[in-house]
Order: C-alpha cells, then structure tokens, then sequence
C-alpha cells in the first residue's frame, strides 16, 4: 500500500492534468471558430431565428422627440435684423417600425417596405401637438428663394397671390400641423405656376419626400437601417448607417471602448467632417450646392426647398453660422449623435440620433413678404430617434450571445492551468516516489526482526550463536 498509492496518485494526477491541459487548448484553438460559426449563424437574417425576428418586429422601443425654434422677433427680422429664437419642447412620439413585403433574393439580399407609425406621448412632452409655435412660412420664404430666378413680372404675381391668400414670412401653427400637414390654398395656386413645383395637391408638411443626389457615392445606400450591424466589429471597422431622415447614409466614427448594463460595448460618434461642404471635404461634393460647412443642403430631397441638415444648434459648424442667429447654444452631450453597439454581435444597445432642419432665407426684390430680410439660414426645428434596450430583451440575449462565449473563454484558460498544474503534481510525485524506491533498495529487513540490521553484523551474530550453542553441549 506505501508504494501503490503513490503510483496512483501519480497516475490519476498525470491522466485528468493531460486530459484538462488537451480540452483547454483544444477549447484555446477551437473556441474562435466556434464562435464565430454561432453567432454568424444567430446573427443571420433568415426566417424562424432569434435575429430574424428581432429584426422584423424591432421589440426596443424607439421615441421621436421634436424641438422647435420659436422665433421671437418676427418684425425685426423683416427689418433686416437678427433673428432670434427659443427651443420649444419636446414633442415626443412613440415610433413604431413594422417590414411587410419582406422577400428573400438568391444574391443574399433581402427587400422590403418598412412603415412607420407615429403616437404622440404626452407624459414624455413638454406640451402637446395642440402649441403653437411661430416659424419661417416654408410657402412663402421657401418658395421665394425657389423663385429668385424667373422674371420679375412672374415674382410680382407670386407676391400679389401671396398677398390675396394673406400669406405672411412667419406663420403661428400647431405643432400637429408643422409636423404632419396642414392644408393651404395657397399649394394648390404654386402647382398651377410651376406644375410639379410640389408633390401633393392641398397639404403641406416638413417631414415628407426623398429624391436623388449628384453623385453616384452620395445616392449609395451604405450600411444598415440601424437596427444591426455585422458582426465581430473592430475599432476600424465602419459604421454606416441609412437614415430616412437625412435622406442619406451616416457615416460614424469609433470613440471608445466602454460598458452598457455590464454588456461591452463600441462607442461611434458623428465625425467632424459629417456635414462639411464640398471644399472641406470633397467626398461631400454629391451634397452641395454648399454653403458654410457643417450644413447639408437637402433642396434635392426636399421638393428643392431651401432646407438644410446639421446637427442640433448648428453643432461642428461654422461659427457664422451661430453669429447671425441668437438662441443657439450647441453642446456635444445634449446635441451629439451617437451609436453603443456589442461588437461580437454588431446589435445596437443604446442609440441617440439627433438631427436639425434649418431655412435658408433672403430678400427677394419683387416679392414683398420678404422684406428687408438678410440672408440667414435660419433654425426650425430638432429632432432625436433615440432607442435603448430593454432589460427583457437584455436578459435573453445575455446568456446566449454573451455568457456562454465569456464563460468558455475563461475555462479554456482555467482547463490550460489547471492541467498544467495537475500534470507539475504528477511529475513531483513521480519523483518522490522514484527517491523512496532507490531509499528502499539499500536498507535490507530481517525476517525475524522488523528492525533494519546492518548487512556487516549478520555472520558474527551467527557465529556467536553457533559458539554459544557448542560450549554448552
């Protein structure tokens, strides 16, 4: 038993520590593969998986909140003078998204129509739909920017017709009716000067149409809608993105590393150059015509209505820009874009978009609504789509696509040092075992004796005896 059991111990101690130090590296080798195998597999947009569905029926709740710039001195403005405006809000709305016409392509693709639906959230606003807010009149500011151009006697008519449908450079009009649509005449009266000037016959709203850019890079729509991107995302990897909004893909650049609700997490954030005109940076050419940088120019996409696209309070831009407008106090954390994203599964966690539209407006000679105004591009509104996810959903897709890898990374490290350690106790045991049986082979037992005897003294001893034994016969 003294010598078995350490050979035991050295055997079952050498077995298990091998075993272990083979998963572990196995797992070490392996693990990658695998996962990247599972979550390409959950990730894929296919019928009847996780992601699939996911994406379809987005289950994050996703809030629209308005921001208005009430202009507060409309007269003066007229005059010639600086304008100056107030935030108003928000306005929030509960935003639905649902994909129907959802068809699968043998190229890998997959086509849809997306609708979206709007509910207003008055315990989330600050007002209702039913404010009024005092902003530039699109159909008169607009329109006359529009109409620069034609002959004076045609910009007489337009300001007479103006006059006659007592159109005004500023209008009061609920937030409702800003936003959605509300009916005019005077719609109906510029389709007869310039047929096809607007898309709709008697309703006019702020957020309506997509048309086409000048360049075949700016008409691309690269990236995602937003709601997941590929996975295994690096810090070089882009992050583009289409927004209906902007009429246009967002291109965002990696900030940092951080955590979200215990999940990793990359950070991206709009670059510098996101609304740079043509001359600072070329690639935003296809955007132009351009005016100061850090404003787009959407006339393309907006029934060629002098509307511009930067960010809130004219965030990045030209300092010209909030030189001629009082009110405006941009601020990187109230009125920065940003997207936290789990990198491994390319899902978004928490999603911040904010955009604004602003005006462009000046005097046109020969229509007289537009008065003594300098030109300005003026602010009419913000907005956020914001969307976060929520901890049901969190909690399962926590164990799957982020437990279960972390787990097993850790284990392969723990098998790997626990069998080395395992295969040291072996080996040292081996040892120990190997000095006490070369200890063993040099000490020599009497078998009438349980004492060890010295190997020298054993026939003196029996000579002895064997004297002893005479002399008494």
């Amino acid at each position: 038993m003294t010598v078995g059991a350490p050979r035991r111990a050295v055997a079952v101690c050498g077995v298990l520590g091998a075993a272990l130090l083979a998963v572990g590296l196995v797992l070490l080798v392996a693990l990658p593969f695998i996962v990247k195998d599972q979550v390409t597999q959950t990730v894929r947009i296919q019928p009847n998986t996780f992601f699939y569905e996911l994406w379809k029926d987005i289950p994050v709740p996703f809030y629209f909140s308005v921001y208005f710039f009430n202009v507060l001195n409309p007269n003066q403005v007229l005059a010639g003078l600086k304008p100056a405006v107030e935030q108003r809000g928000p306005y929030v709305y509960r935003e639905y998204r649902e994909k129907k016409n959802i068809t699968f392509h043998e190229n890998g693709t997959v086509s849809f129509l997306e609708y979206r639906r709007f509910h207003f959230q008055p315990s989330m606003s600050n007002g209702t739909e039913e404010d009024y807010v005092l902003i530039p009149n699109l159909l008169v500011l607009g329109a006359a920017v529009m109409l620069e151009h034609i002959a004076a006697p045609l910009q007489i008519a337009v300001s007479t017709a103006f006059s006659l449908f007592k159109q005004k450079a500023f209008l009061n009009k609920t937030v409702g009716e800003v936003l959605w649509g509300y009916e005019d005449p005077i719609v109906k009266f510029l389709n007869t000067i310039k047929p096809g000037l607007l898309p709709f016959s008697d309703k006019f709203g702020i957020l309506v149409s997509l048309s086409y850019w000048r360049s075949d890079q700016c008409n691309q729509i690269n990236g995602t809608f937003g709601e997941i991107w590929p996975p295994f995302m690096t810090p070089s990897s882009p992050l583009e993105f289409y927004s209906i909004d902007a009429c246009r893909s967002l291109a965002l650049q990696y900030k940092e590393p951080g955590e979200f609700r215990g999940l990793p997490i990359y950070r991206y954030v709009a670059p510098k150059t996101l609304f740079a005109n043509g001359t600072d940076y070329p690639p935003n050419e296809g955007f132009c015509p351009c005016r100061q940088s850090g404003i787009q120019n959407m006339s393309s996409c907006q029934l060629n209505v002098p509307l511009f696209l930067s960010q809130p309070h004219f965030l990045n831009a030209d300092p010209e820009l909030l030189e001629t407008v009082d009110g405006l106090h941009p601020s990187e954390e109230k009125h920065g874009l940003f997207v936290e994203m789990h990198p491994m599964t390319g899902v978004p966690l928490n999603v911040s978009v904010k955009l604004q539209l602003s005006l462009f407006i000046k005097r046109v000679p020969f229509i007289s609504q537009t008065g003594r105004i300098k030109q300005v591009v003026l602010p009419l509104l913000w907005f956020e789509e914001r969307g976060v996810i929520q901890d049901d959903l969190l909690n399962e897709f926590y164990p799957i696509m982020v437990l279960i890898p972390t787990v097993l990374g850790y284990a392969q490290y723990c098998f790997i040092g626990l069998g080395g350690l395992l295969l040291i106790a072996s080996v040292s045991l081996w040892l120990r075992s190997k000095r006490g049986d070369v200890q063993a082979k040099d000490v020599q037992v009497d078998p009438q004796n349980s004492g060890p005897q010295d190997p020298d003294s054993a026939p003196l001893l029996k000579k002895d005896l064997s004297s002893n034994t005479h002399g008494e016969d």
